[in-house]
């Protein structure tokens, strides 16, 4: 039978009779402001089977055996103090497809609980999650030591957990804040139910009184009570708190924003079972960095479960001096934060985390083993995030150290031996191996702390500048004509980010919101220093490289205008061989020159020609655009008809002879080996090419430019070749020119065949 306990309340605080108990009614704190706070207690179901003990006392076994419903189970023993030096191992049944699991080992260096002041409560392992079960097989081993021997009381306790409301639960690591300190936080304190509901049925547990064997028939129940006796008053810490949150000050405002956090109520948490109004600390100097030891393997969606789960092994099955569940908050793999041990979230709720140094810390459990597996950045986040807050009430730097008093004799993973009374050094977020010998939160967790620290303390790590749109790169600058968008990047995560500001030579311009990951700014004409400054939480500020962004609205210029001219080259009708000649600049840099007209082409800022070819008799105009980096342009063309004309409309002297082929222009062309022998053609345009057939007794000719001789052409070629324009010259101007070609009668190669004469008009 149940014993009973008056607690004493305050008018401030709405109570209510559940099962022979008072039960305060979110008792302080803001929980009910959190996330599925309407949501009611859900009802649990413990079951305990004594393990058979050998007759050495060196083992305990469970046979394999079917079961009632289960999803978390662990082994306890009577003396809290006692240690199982061996191995503990368990099997289960799926109760979805009914295959067994390989031996699981469960995880035996747990925490004491409470510290010193505190007595009662049961040794045991860690619990573990198994999901929905209905066989078990256990087997318990003692040390390598001839004299190691089991603890006495040694049971196997099994927790069906329940069906509770569903949280919808995404990862919430980088979720908006919904909560932002108020100026008083207790203002906001509602009921987390409503007094006049009727509860849930409290949990039953369930004893067996089958003697243990292996393959043993399913248990049938052979005493149904509920769960453990309540307290009496003598159970009470002399500490502990007796009066509801009317007796307390307002929790303290945080430095950081409160991260998202899904309530008792809303995970389903049976308040009738822990009854006990909550213990505070004078004030928070710590956080210890838990994992539960469980499996990783399990849905998000099961994580209000699996904190029920835990709750229901702290209270029920490991009892005094738990009282509820030991952590203060819960973590699981997608980052949802869970409110753990009762008093309110933004109060200094003693824990029963670290034995030793409970007080002034809190304790965060991640949901899941990390011994050889790092928790993922969702875990990291928000464990982080809830360190953070919890430490900004109390002015705590999250990457600084502090002293805590051992609560009781002992020491820790390293062989650091704890004395009670006396001060020691810890890490304001350390890991519970620091304060306990125990491999908790796993070695890969624990190496994860620096990393915690660094995002809860700040400042913003990795930003850089990784885009500036609305400019062209160039080397190391960036060249706009005015307005540009700046993207950016970080490696902490938004969630410890209150701002971005935009610095243009050193002053904001622009200011976004941490979730940000770019701003725009309107720049001047000039050179200008472009920077983003991240503001982590914690006020700190984090200066991105500089970026070196010209502002120019002036439009480049084509310093020469485009010009064409006749090139050497095969002439054909349709491609007369020219050059096209031009040169842009601009005050800041240019960036290309495009050919858009009559073909399209791109040259590069130093390009200054091209060699292109023109549809001879037909006046084409080529169409230029210079463009600057920033985007500005100009434009200019020049037009030119190649014109060509046959060697039959030349004046001629001497003697010509002519010849007849497809190669030739026209089909026709004439050929002299009579010195002196001329041909002249006068014509109005500002550039000439002569077009010959060579070969390799081609001889030479004079050329003559207005009367005046230029050039002595040499037709030798050691190939035969057709329309070559072998000699050119250009004007500035269109003007009127005679040009004359005289044969010279090379000794032993004199003949010379000229296929007309190209000019451009």
């Amino acid at each position: 039978m149940r014993s009973h306990r008056k607690i004493w309340t305050t008018a401030a605080v709405t109570t209510a009779a559940v099962a022979g108990f008072v039960v305060f009614q979110n008792v302080t704190g803001d929980s009910a402001n959190d996330s599925d706070s309407k949501a009611g207690p859900v009802r649990t179901d413990v079951r305990k089977t004594e393990l058979k003990v050998a007759a050495d006392g060196s083992s305990a076994s469970l046979g394999r055996r079917d079961t009632a419903p289960f999803s978390m189970l662990g082994v306890t023993w009577t003396d809290p103090a006692a240690k199982v030096t061996g191995a503990v191992e368990v099997r289960t049944r799926s109760a979805a497809n009914g295959t067994w699991t390989s031996w699981t080992p469960l995880e035996t260096d747990v925490h004491g609980g409470t510290d010193a002041g505190r007595s009662g409560g049961r040794g045991s392992t860690e619990p573990r999650w198994v999901g929905p079960s209905d066989g078990v097989e256990v087997r318990v081993t003692a040390g390598a030591k001839v004299s190691a021997k089991l603890p006495a009381g040694l049971r196997l306790d099994t927790v069906d957990p329940g069906k509770g409301p569903s949280l919808h639960a995404a990862p919430v690591a980088f979720a908006a804040e919904t909560d932002a300190p108020t100026d008083d936080p207790s203002s906001s304190e509602t009921p987390s139910a409503d007094p006049t509901d009727t509860p849930e049925p409290t949990p039953t547990v369930t004893e067996s009184d089958t003697p243990p064997a292996a393959e043993a028939p399913p248990v049938t129940p052979s005493e149904t009570a509920t769960n453990s006796p309540s307290p009496t008053a003598s159970d009470s810490s002399p500490t502990a708190s007796t009066s509801p949150s009317a007796s307390l000050p307002p929790a303290p405002q945080s430095t950081v924003p409160k991260p998202p956090i899904v309530s008792r109520a809303g995970w389903g948490a049976d308040e009738s079972i822990s009854p006990e109004a909550p213990e505070y600390n004078p004030t928070l100097k710590a956080v210890f960095v838990h994992h539960t030891a469980g499996t990783n393997d399990y849905s998000c969606a099961d994580s209000a479960a699996i904190v029920r789960s835990i709750y229901v092994y702290h209270v029920v099955l490991m009892k005094d001096p738990w009282k509820d569940i030991g952590y203060n908050f819960l973590v699981d793999k997608c980052g949802t934060i869970f409110e753990g041990r009762k008093g309110g979230v933004d109060r200094p709720v003693l824990g029963a985390h670290t034995y030793g140094f409970n007080r002034e810390s809190a304790g965060i459990a991640v949901l899941g083993t990390y011994t050889n597996t790092a928790a993922p950045s969702a875990v990291t986040t928000s464990v982080a995030r809830i360190a953070a807050w919890k430490l900004g009430q109390y002015k705590v730097d999250p990457a600084g150290t502090t002293m805590l008093t051992a609560g009781d004799d002992g020491n820790n993973l390293a062989g650091t031996k704890f004395v009670l009374g006396t001060k020691y050094s810890f890490k304001t977020i350390s890991g519970h191996r620091d304060g306990f010998a125990t491999e908790c939160p796993g070695t890969k967790l624990y190496g994860q702390l620096p990393a915690i620290r660094s995002l809860a303390a700040g400042p913003v790590t990795g930003l850089a500048i990784k885009s500036v749109t609305g400019a062209t790169l160039s080397g190391t600058s960036y060249y706009t004509k005015s307005a540009i968008t700046v993207g950016w990047s970080a490696s902490t995560p938004s969630a410890f980010i209150s701002k971005y500001e935009l610095l243009v030579d050193g002053k904001s311009v622009a200011t976004a919101a941490g979730t940000a990951t770019s701003a725009k700014a309107t720049l001047g004409a000039g050179t200008h220093t472009v920077q983003v400054r991240a503001t982590h939480q914690s006020g700190k500020t984090t200066l991105s490289a500089a970026a070196t962004v010209v502002a120019d609205q002036t439009a480049p210029s084509f310093t020469t205008k485009p010009n064409l001219a006749l090139r050497t080259g095969t002439v054909n009708t349709t491609a007369v061989p020219l050059t096209l000649k031009w040169k842009a600049t601009d005050t800041a840099s240019l960036k290309e020159v495009r050919l858009t007209a009559p073909v399209a082409k791109t040259y590069g800022p130093t390009t200054t020609s091209a060699s292109h070819t023109a549809k001879s008799g037909v006046a084409t105009t080529w169409s230029m655009s210079a463009y600057d980096l920033a985007g500005n342009t100009s434009a200019a063309s020049v037009s030119g008809t190649p014109v060509i004309l046959q060697e039959t409309s030349a004046t001629k002297t001497g003697t010509w002879t002519t010849k007849s082929s497809s190669s030739y222009l026209g089909g026709k062309s004439y050929s002299s080996s009579s010195k002196s022998a001329s041909l002249s053609w006068t014509f109005t345009g500002r550039s000439a090419a002569w077009v010959v057939s060579r070969a390799a007794t081609s001889g030479q000719a004079y050329v003559y430019v207005d009367g005046t001789k230029v050039a002595t052409v040499d037709l030798k070629s050691s190939t035969t070749k057709y329309r070559d324009a072998l000699w050119t010259k250009s004007w500035s101007t269109s003007a009127k020119h005679t040009v004359k070609i005289v044969v010279v009668a090379t000794s032993g190669r004199p003949a010379i065949t000229t296929d007309g004469l190209v000019y451009l008009k």
